[in-house]
């Protein structure tokens, strides 16, 4: 999938401003942005929900832009919609007998609600499902078709961190089938854990592309030393040998390169008798993210 200086525009908002990016075969991407970001306005126009206002898409090799196009594409594609919802007096079974009818094929039902891990919830009632398996539900449909390019579109929100961790082994064990995935989230962890390629989204625009390990070390800062509790007495000792020594309070934070770096610390510290426990800090995306961005986000995907 391609996709080329795409824009969305509503009057003078641009809700995405010129975006560009590739999807690769059998690949999870990531989209990781917080709420109003411009994410599921882009997988919509890709979906092929909404029109785009400019730029070029190509999904699974077909140019959007030619409606004509449009029926086998979209039978080609899966998708979980935001806070996916169906019909909550019909039973697992029944939901996704009607999807597959939607799609006129005939899909192994069982061996979808058991690749999902709900084939013991298929007589029960839709409405009466926890938020997570109904999640699940949402992802089984999605593949009814045996799609080739499967959309999950804040497949984790709202659901507690146990359902959430049940939810990611879902879509790795999807990936581990070969099947290519889009991603969006507002979760930093989720990203890091799950995408092969993360796109950070602020605003319409793609801030950085890239692999999380590459991303970390771009952006995120590389490995810290934390000589906790060392005060200006590590401080100073330390700036003798490096230049990028910094405090928080009376922990002396120091970038490293290498344990080389440590060694040599500690050595400097041990010799003039200064004390301070030490630990080790890794870069994380969320680093990433607010270095680029200058805001985290919170639980709910909002911005502070």
């Amino acid at each position: 999938m391609k996709v080329e200086g795409l824009v969305k525009r509503y009057g003078s908002l641009a809700a995405v401003d010129g975006i560009t990016f590739e999807a690769r075969k059998g690949e999870i991407f990531a989209l990781l942005g917080p709420n109003g970001a411009g994410k599921t306005t882009t997988v919509e126009i890709l979906e092929c929900v909404r029109p785009q206002t400019g730029g070029r898409v190509l999904v699974l090799g077909c140019d959007i832009s030619d409606r004509r196009a449009l029926r086998d594409l979209k039978s080609r594609i899966g998708v979980l919609p935001q806070d996916f919802n169906t019909l909550q007096r019909l039973t697992v079974r029944e939901n996704m007998q009607f999807f597959a009818g939607m799609y006129g094929v005939h899909a192994d039902i069982d061996g979808l609600l058991d690749l999902l891990g709900v084939k013991d919830k298929a007589r029960e009632r839709f409405g009466n499902l926890s938020g997570g398996l109904k999640q699940r539900v949402g992802i089984a449909a999605a593949l009814v078709n045996d799609p080739e390019l499967v959309f999950l579109d804040e497949p984790t929100t709202g659901l507690d961190p146990e359902a959430r961790r049940a939810t990611w082994k879902v879509i790795e064990d999807l990936k581990a089938k070969g099947k290519t995935i889009i991603l969006t989230t507002h979760y930093m962890e989720e990203a890091e854990r799950l995408a092969d390629r993360i796109g950070m989204i602020v605003k319409g625009k793609i801030a950085a592309l890239d692999s999380p390990t590459n991303l970390v070390n771009a952006y995120g800062g590389g490995k810290v030393a934390i000589f906790r509790g060392g005060g200006d007495a590590a401080f100073g000792t330390l700036r003798r040998f490096f230049g990028n020594v910094s405090m928080e309070g009376t922990d002396v934070l120091l970038p490293i390169e290498s344990m080389k770096d440590i060694q040599v610390a500690l050595t400097a510290l041990l010799e003039r008798g200064v004390q301070a426990d030490i630990a080790l800090k890794t870069g994380t995306i969320e680093d990433v993210f607010l270095r680029l961005s200058g805001f985290h986000i919170t639980e709910g995907g909002d911005v502070r």
